[in-house]
């Protein structure tokens, strides 16, 4: 590549951040809002996280995770985090019901 289309790729690679980081700023603030259930907090995240990723990916000269692989990872960590919260506190007994 010539220097011109070198200088060329890194505008569109800076507007590209730039893009990126004006949506993860909406998406943030957007995680705050209240009415909108649990799910919609959910997608938000979610989309967050690929935003992140895709910074990531324009930034790193190294592979970074597919969307699947991104996907199946919140999925697992989702999956852990419930488990956790279904786990008395620390310290506290759980009695039987049944005698």
């Amino acid at each position: 590549m010539n220097p011109g289309e070198l200088s060329m790729l890194e505008n569109r690679r800076q507007a590209l951040l730039g893009q990126l980081k004006t949506a993860e700023a909406s998406l943030r603030a957007s995680l705050h809002a209240r009415g909108f259930g649990g799910g919609a907090r959910d997608h938000l995240e979610r989309a967050l996280a690929h935003i992140q990723e895709a910074c990531i990916a324009i930034n790193e000269i190294k592979s970074v995770r597919s969307v699947q692989q991104l996907a199946e990872d919140l999925t697992r960590i989702e999956q852990v985090c419930n488990e956790f919260r279904r786990q008395p506190p620390p310290g506290v007994t759980v009695k039987s019901l049944r005698p």
